[in-house]
């Protein structure tokens, strides 16, 4: 008897779902990078880290390839939690901004040890940078560069009670290399030192 056992990833395709493997295609790539308009409604690529799928046609960031998922159509795309870009527009409609911001937050909160401008996160979620700040700001009271900081400080709090790491060490570990700023804003922000803040804790565990 053959073995009818399939691999997790493979679907029927008497149900018209195929792999992303056998849809990533050297031409579809292309036409990622050429943002190409011909190819729209013949596939729709999704962005991993993001969350966000577009058309081909999209004029953001080419992301990259390891990260792309490929899906015959933008309800394939849906059912797989990706959500429309805001700047193409794949299902013809606006993705909420609640959804939107939340996309974002979540993307902030996984890499904030990276370089974040206002720019690439517009950038990385498809919008302007105007708009993203206008739009977080109304959805979270605070603005993006505003809230990417908090994420930071409440990272290097963290450190500063649970470790030994030296104060540099902690402003690389949290996306802050230049160390005097981070301890000027941290001072700024929580109101003392790095250096006092964890001796303040090593206290209160007295």
């Amino acid at each position: 008897m053959p073995d009818r056992i399939n691999h997790p990833l493979q679907q029927s395709h008497g149900h018209g779902v195929l792999t992303d493997e056998n849809l990533m295609t050297k031409e579809k790539w292309q036409a990622i990078i050429d943002n190409d308009a011909s190819y729209n409604n013949q596939f729709f690529y999704a962005v991993k880290t993001t969350r966000i799928f577009c058309k081909p046609s999209c004029k953001s960031r080419v992301p990259k390839k390891e990260n792309v998922r490929i899906f015959s159509n933008a309800k394939q795309a849906l059912q797989a939690n990706f959500r429309p870009c805001k700047r193409c527009k794949p299902t013809n409609e606006n993705l909420p901004d609640r959804e939107w911001v939340a996309l974002i937050t979540e993307y902030i909160d996984k890499n904030f040890i990276e370089k974040l401008t206002l720019e690439t996160l517009a950038d990385i979620a498809h919008g302007s940078p105007y708009h993203l700040h206008r739009t977080f700001k109304k959805m979270k009271g605070i603005t993006p560069v505003e809230y990417i900081q908090q994420v930071r400080l409440n990272a290097a709090k963290e450190y500063l009670i649970h470790t030994n790491k030296a104060i540099a060490d902690i402003a690389i570990s949290v996306g802050m290399p230049n160390t005097s700023y981070f301890i000027t804003l941290f001072r700024k922000k929580i109101g003392h030192t790095p250096a006092q803040f964890r001796q303040m804790s090593k206290m209160e565990e007295r």
